[in-house]
């Protein structure tokens, strides 16, 4: 058995993840990250990189900002948790972001996409996460879904975070441990972001296909036909809300790999072709759950009718059996004065032996045609 089923069995946290994500409300923070702002606050982390190197300068987004295009050299990452309107004001007008690509950022509940607003991009990803759970049920949750939505422009990136899942920190520690690769850029920033959500997509996958198959084994076992469909119904459910999340990505990723632009380095383009093709392994194996389930219920379904069959087939044969000695008795039964071997000595089992070898050979007949 896989260290996925394993850790399901164990924990069983399908219940609780949902409860902790209606009880936990605002104020959110990235916790993940040592350098995280005091609770309470929306911004996780501001900080200032030149030559892929990480400065420790005193001071707010907006003096880090001031410095970086003083300098000419470097850029500003500033992350954000679940900012509401008032706090992204002020964070807007600094770079000087589009209105509407600032309401996209607050409100979430955006498909993925990707949009130019002059000189800057604003690339949404929806992101997804495995919830685990000791067994599947009518209710399960299967995929848990949040967003990241970054804006890239010439020295800065700003990036906003929805959900309990998908942390930037250890995102931001990795960049930071190649100085090399961060010295690229903001666009660097943004393939470490679109390559961090594509891998979870595959991590994803490979959980809900343990989920396929133990649903796919119990439909085609002995007792298959007692399945509960609410399980399959629930499980093609989450399945579409993954299918949601994964495949709207496609076109975004395709157009960051091949259409030029100003604030993506030509060599990062060459890793959003590699972020694609694994985005394309993702989808095709969403589309062929897809198809599976499709099968999985159609079979369970046919299985629910072979069984009802056999059933019906049971009861008719069984009442054939007992028609014999109810119409016998039956005649007998009336009260008449002349009735043929009514006074004999030997009629009651004479009736008797003709009802048991009747019903004998109806028995015989009904296991012989697979009936009984």
């Amino acid at each position: 058995m896989s260290r996925a089923v394993n850790l399901r069995k164990v924990t069983g946290l399908g219940r609780v993840s949902r409860l902790r994500r209606l009880a936990r409300r605002r104020p959110r923070v990235d916790l993940s990250h040592p350098a995280r702002s005091p609770l309470g606050s929306s911004v996780v982390n501001c900080v200032t990189y030149r030559d892929g190197h990480r400065l420790s300068v005193p001071g707010d987004a907006a003096d880090a900002v001031k410095r970086v295009r003083e300098s000419g050299e470097g850029f500003v990452w500033l992350g954000l948790h679940e900012p509401t309107s008032r706090e992204f004001s002020g964070i807007a007008e600094l770079f000087d972001l589009h209105p509407l690509a600032v309401e996209d950022a607050v409100e979430a509940h955006q498909r993925p996409k990707l949009e130019r607003y002059g000189e800057t991009l604003f690339a949404v990803f929806k992101t997804v996460c495995y919830v685990e759970h000791e067994e599947l049920t009518a209710t399960s949750e299967v995929v848990d879904t949040g967003e990241i939505m970054v804006f890239v422009g010439e020295d800065f990136v700003v990036t906003v975070r929805h959900g309990r899942h998908g942390s930037l920190g250890p995102l931001r520690e990795g960049l930071e441990a190649d100085p090399a690769r961060l010295a690229q850029g903001p666009s660097t920033v943004l393939h470490a972001v679109a390559d961090q959500v594509v891998d979870d997509y595959l991590r994803v996958v490979d959980s809900v296909q343990e989920d396929m198959d133990q649903v796919e084994t119990e439909v085609f076992a002995e007792h298959g036909a007692r399945v509960d469909p609410g399980r399959i119904y629930q499980l093609k459910r989450e399945l579409l809300e993954l299918k949601r999340a994964v495949v709207p990505l496609g076109r975004p990723l395709e157009e960051l790999a091949t259409r030029p632009s100003q604030v993506v380095a030509p060599d990062i383009q060459a890793y959003f072709r590699d972020v694609a093709d694994h985005l394309q392994r993702a989808t095709e194996q969403i589309a062929a759950f897809d198809e599976l389930i499709n099968s999985i219920l159609q079979a369970h379904l046919a299985r629910v009718t072979v069984a009802q069959n056999e059933d019906m087939r049971k009861i008719t044969a069984w009442a054939a059996i007992v028609a014999v000695p109810t119409m016998v008795c039956g005649v007998y039964g009336m009260n008449f004065d002349h009735m043929p071997e009514l006074h004999w000595r030997y009629g009651y089992g004479m009736v008797v032996g003709v009802i048991s070898l009747a019903c004998l050979l109806l028995y015989r007949a009904f296991r012989r045609s697979g009936w009984l």
